[in-house]
């Protein structure tokens, strides 16, 4: 296989085809993982990629379907470690861009609002770098909901645009918290920052942190366009040791009624209509040509 080739976790059926592709059929487990999971049954998933999946190095960027599996990050991170023989004298930076910090309390296990602090807490992770963060999440209202550890600690950074982040400076965590006025500072800022400290770097893209007129997703979006994106893959050009996409759009109903409860809460639009949801993922699909196209030239 070529090492450039993409890996399709095909849990909802919402991503295209792709040039070259290795596509695992998971269909069977998508309630099961969907937005989030027990970690026994986390961890069991984790292991069934690692026996499914090409080795790693013998595939390039992974792509996950909806952003409702954004946690599944946390075991290509693990497998990136364990394969390229991070330490914590030799560690690994995370850079994700996305919507929302991926950092909120969720006390049934991992999901895919939580997962970034599991990985931040890994003595081989460096620093995570979340960017593009317009959500309130982040915000005075939801300051309770987001772990402070990892902040505290400085081994995670929010990069957002128009949040009243001034809670963060109360509380001791100012340097956690990079505010910008748009979207072309913030990118500018961080390819500065990537470019002063080069390092091996795990990018994960959760595409609701694009502005929705150039993709669509089911979660409420941020400002990006596709030019920052290439940005920062261009940023990362020497660094990249892995790299993973997800934020595809599906429409799915939860079969267990705690799941739509706790999706309906973070505001997720789980049914579209048909005509709408061909006309998003056919924008989805083109974007994604793109994004690939970017990253194979970034490894």
């Amino acid at each position: 296989m070529n090492a450039a080739a993409p890996v399709v976790l095909d849990l909802d059926h919402s991503v295209g085809p792709l040039p070259g592709e290795c596509r695992l059929p998971l269909h069977d487990l998508q309630e099961a993982v969907r937005f989030g999971c027990g970690l026994p049954r986390f961890r069991r998933f984790a292991r069934l990629l690692d026996a499914r999946m090409p080795a790693f190095g013998a595939h390039g960027t992974v792509f996950m379907g909806s952003g409702d599996f954004h946690h599944l990050s946390g075991p290509l991170v693990a497998r990136c470690i364990a394969a390229r023989a991070f330490t914590a004298q030799r560690p690994l930076r995370i850079v994700v861009l996305d919507n929302h910090p991926d950092n909120m309390r969720f006390p049934f296990g991992i999901h895919c609002g939580s997962w970034v602090r599991h990985a931040a807490l890994l003595p081989q992770v460096s620093q995570v770098h979340v960017v593009g963060i317009t959500s309130g999440d982040i915000g005075r209202g939801h300051a309770w909901e987001n772990y402070l550890q990892p902040l505290r600690t400085g081994k995670l950074c929010y990069w957002s645009t128009g949040v009243d982040t001034r809670w963060s400076r109360w509380l001791g965590l100012g340097a956690a918290f990079r505010s910008f006025p748009d979207g072309d500072a913030l990118v500018q800022a961080l390819c500065a920052t990537l470019a002063a400290d080069p390092q091996p770097t795990y990018l994960s893209i959760d595409k609701d942190a694009f502005a929705p007129d150039v993709v669509r997703t089911n979660w409420d979006q941020g400002v990006l366009r596709a030019d920052h994106a290439e940005a920062v893959i261009g940023a990362l050009r020497g660094q990249m040791a892995g790299s993973d996409v997800t934020g595809e759009v599906s429409s799915y109903r939860y079969a267990t009624a705690w799941k739509r409860w706790l999706s309906a809460g973070d505001g997720q639009q789980t049914e579209i209509a048909p005509d709408t949801l061909r006309q998003w993922q056919a924008g989805q699909d083109a974007f994604n040509q793109r994004l690939l196209e970017k990253l194979r030239s970034a490894g």
